[in-house]
């Protein structure tokens, strides 16, 4: 099932989309959703990430240097 979502672009933008889907003979929503599948993950890695920071800091936790982790792992040259 699909659903329909209204998005404003700056004219630009709008433009390339256009251009694009008639040289290439796809609708300008074939590359919407392409470029939302290639995007969305990461999008939602960062927001993760994001929300774990603000954690780590609202504990107060001490940071552990990158040389103390790759030591304590066995990855220290």
């Amino acid at each position: 099932m699909s659903n329909m979502q209204t998005v404003r672009l700056p004219e630009e933008l709008a433009l390339r989309l256009a251009t694009l889907a008639r040289a290439t003979k796809r609708t300008k929503s074939y590359f919407i959703r392409e470029a939302l599948e290639r995007c969305i993950e990461d999008l939602e890695d960062a927001y993760v990430a994001e929300t774990a920071y603000e954690e780590f800091l609202k504990r107060g936790e001490e940071s552990i240097p990158l040389e103390e982790v790759e030591r304590r792992l066995g990855l220290a040259d």
